[in-house]
């Protein structure tokens, strides 16, 4: 069974930065897709950032320029770098994986779909 444990969250002032990190364990498929997605109080979840297990990253609009996502497969981490913090990125950011065999995922933020496996979440609050 797959796990993901997400760190990094915290509180900081807009024009701030934070660096959010997902701990993976429990690996079973031989390629993955990740991703980092928000949910924002009284809003749906969106995607913000993703690979997909071909390697592509894609980013939301509303986050390109200013985050940037990466992954160390020797530690089996994934990394979300955000810069430029705005007040509209206050949100719990979660991190995702699914079976990225046969395309039987995507971590494309605007159209995402077979992210079986999410983690608990860590809470990303920007202040003006």
């Amino acid at each position: 069974q797959v796990q993901l444990v997400e760190s990094g969250g915290g509180s900081v002032l807009s024009g701030g930065s934070l660096r959010l990190s997902c701990a993976a364990s429990g690996y079973t498929y031989s390629s993955y897709c990740m991703g980092w997605f928000r949910q924002a109080p009284g809003k749906e979840r969106e995607g913000v950032a993703g690979i997909d297990s071909d390697g592509r990253i894609s980013y939301a609009d509303s986050v390109k320029g200013r985050f940037t996502i990466s992954q160390d497969n020797a530690k089996n981490t994934l990394y979300l770098q955000m810069n430029s913090l705005k007040p509209e990125d206050t949100a719990m950011y979660y991190c995702a994986a699914g079976d990225g065999t046969y395309d039987y995922c995507s971590a494309t933020p605007d159209n995402y779909y077979g992210m079986d496996y999410w983690g608990k979440g860590t809470l990303v609050t920007i202040s003006s």
